[in-house]
């Protein structure tokens, strides 16, 4: 569990960074944990530039 844990947050924490690691992307065991995390920074990403959207639209 822990594994999985370290290796979603590593995902997560590589979206944010704006960059993805092929390897552990494929690593057999940590790899849907890894993506997840991914996947999870990437939608938080497009929700902060949603909102910051917003508020450029309203100031405009």
């Amino acid at each position: 569990m822990d594994d999985s844990l370290q290796a979603y947050s590593a995902g997560r924490d590589d979206a944010l960074a704006g960059c993805r690691d092929a390897e552990r992307s494929q690593d057999p065991v940590t790899g849907p944990d890894y993506r997840m995390g991914f996947l999870d920074g990437r939608v938080e990403i497009f929700r902060m530039f949603s909102q910051v959207r917003e508020i450029l639209e309203e100031n405009i």
